[in-house]
């Protein structure tokens, strides 16, 4: 190994540690980092030779890219049209019949949780603001409402389209979107089941028993909102994007049939369903920057041999099983980052390594995600836009004892992902 690579690679690890504290800005971390590892390595920034930094940053324009655009098409004409309020509708009141005031901050939570998995900023007030105080009002602890309410992430992370991180895992692998959000969705969904069950023992240990006069009042506030639509007509555009992923469809041609349909069942004009179709696309703004950005950062990885440093480390211990060290490694890192995004410097590098020995992608790509997107969750509910923002908008709750309920559904949920990684290894 030269002098130049081994320099490239000290500076890159640098990166990576500095990426890891959360001190500096991540993007730019990531991408200033990369750029500087690429040059003290020897590589031009532009021309005729076989690898040079340009190569590497148009190395980020990768497929997904198409399938997260065709998503978000969906999703501006679906909230411009009133169509996702109908939706998030149905699951609370549908949460409501099955299970009273649990269901209805558990619909909510998944609610937000889908909203989030599609637009990529998973916001769980949007609708803890009004099943949260429902749920209270419906006798569930105000603490566990705002636990519940904030698994939305969960969802949004691991069965969602525009994390940046997840995109870069996906992209990384060579995979597709599909399978990998339907096996996310259920290790997010298995959070929410235990939470749930939860509730409903601790309402029976405390005697609380809440009349259908009660029920029923609560329920007409949230339907007492105007509604665009009918149910029928919501779901219809959804049912087709489903379709499109079973069958195996360009996520992306789905995604824009889905948003065709929409503004064919709301009669919009096409003209202005286009302008609220590329208003979606704007949510596309930060993953974008993010995924190029981690991207250039992973060939750069690559191309100054710091994958073939870490597998040689790591060799004794990958020849156990490399996805389930490939889990081990995520699970710790997102327990000690706290941040799926700062979890990313760790996770491209370690899964380019484990994809080295010829473990499966898809197996790989689900150990990685699942891993550090779930656990990240355990000591503080969350980043931004989780648990702290849902604590304001219900009444007699607080952060640390609403964050201790949700731990012990958070290791099951990653319990029942390792599960799932463990079988993908077998088939």
């Amino acid at each position: 190994m030269t002098t130049q690579m081994i320099i490239a690679q000290v500076l890159m690890v640098i990166t990576l540690i500095i990426m890891i504290t959360g001190k500096t800005p991540i993007y730019l971390t990531a991408i200033v980092g990369a750029a500087v590892a690429g040059i003290a390595a020897g590589f031009p920034i532009s021309g005729k030779a076989p690898m040079t930094i340009a190569k590497m940053i148009n190395a980020g324009l990768n497929p997904v890219i198409a399938d997260m655009t065709g998503i978000l098409l969906f999703i501006g004409i679906m909230q411009a049209t009133g169509f996702l309020d109908v939706i998030v509708r149905d699951i609370v009141l549908v949460g409501n019949k099955i299970g009273g005031g649990p269901g209805v901050c558990t619909a909510g939570g998944i609610a937000a949780g889908l909203i989030g998995a599609l637009t990529g900023f998973t916001q769980p007030v949007i609708t803890a603001v009004i099943t949260g105080p429902a749920a209270v009002r419906l006798g569930v602890d105000p603490n566990k409402v705002a636990g519940i309410q904030a698994h939305a992430g969960h969802i949004g992370n691991l069965a969602g389209f525009t994390h940046p991180t997840q995109v870069a895992i996906l992209a990384t692998a060579g995979i597709g979107y599909g399978l990998f959000n339907v096996l996310g969705l259920i290790a997010a969904l298995s959070i929410f089941a235990l939470s749930y069950f939860r509730v409903i023992a601790d309402m029976r240990r405390r005697g609380v028993n809440i009349s259908a006069a009660d029920r029923e009042k609560v329920i007409e506030q949230i339907k007492a909102k105007k509604y665009t639509t009918t149910s029928l007509r919501a779901f219809t555009p959804f049912l087709i994007l489903f379709i499109g992923f079973v069958i195996g469809l360009p996520i992306f041609l789905v995604g824009v049939a889905a948003a065709i349909v929409t503004a064919l069942l709301a009669a919009k004009n096409f003209k202005e369903a286009e302008k609220d179709m590329l208003k979606g696309v704007g949510l596309i703004a930060t993953p974008l920057v993010a995924t190029i950005g981690f991207l250039f950062m992973s060939t750069v990885i690559k191309q100054i041999g710091l994958v073939s440093t870490i597998s040689q480390f790591a060799a004794p211990v990958l020849s156990l099983s490399p996805i389930l060290v490939m889990f081990a490694v995520a699970f710790v890192t997102g327990f000690m980052t706290q941040s799926y995004a700062a979890s990313v410097a760790v996770l491209v590098p370690f899964l380019q390594v484990v994809l080295g020995t010829g473990a499966d992608p898809f197996a790989a790509a689900f150990a990685a995600a699942s891993g550090a997107s779930l656990i990240q969750y355990f000591l503080t509910g969350g980043p931004v836009a989780a648990l702290a923002t849902v604590i304001p908008v219900i009444p007699g709750s607080d952060l640390k004892t609403a964050n201790a309920f949700q731990r012990p559904s958070i290791l099951f949920g990653c319990l029942v992902a390792f599960i799932i990684t463990v079988i993908l290894t077998l088939v």
